[in-house]
């Protein structure tokens, strides 16, 4: 478990435009779009890792990110997925909903939450 590099898949997941928004955009220009905010997202993290000389895969997603974060980490085989929690409290996910709670929900990989 500890031996060799590990491989670190960062995953970014952009809810899915309006059908209507995305037809009179066109393919290409909604394509980049989500290029372009999945390397903002990600464009700390990829520092750091490459600061700390590990490599990674970039992930991008389009879609409900716990359903897809949970989808993704059942098709490989990893031993842990890390997810972000905004902290919004219980009334809040209450409310809104929690992408850590649906990855939780929606995986058998251990998770870790971090605050």
């Amino acid at each position: 478990m500890f031996g060799g590099d590990p491989e670190v898949h960062l995953v970014h997941v952009r809810p899915q435009l309006p059908g209507h928004a995305a037809s009179a955009l066109g393919r290409d220009v909604v394509d980049r779009y989500y290029r372009e905010e999945t390397g903002k997202a990600l464009a700390g993290a990829k520092r750091r890792l490459e600061a700390a000389g590990m490599t990674y895969r970039e992930v991008q997603l389009v879609g409900d990110p716990g359903e897809q974060v949970a989808a993704h980490a059942k098709t490989g085989k990893f031993d842990l997925v890390v997810v972000g929690s905004h902290g919004h409290g219980t009334l809040a996910n209450l409310v809104l909903g929690s992408v850590a709670n649906k990855v939780l929900a929606g995986c058998k990989v251990p998770t870790l939450i971090v605050r």
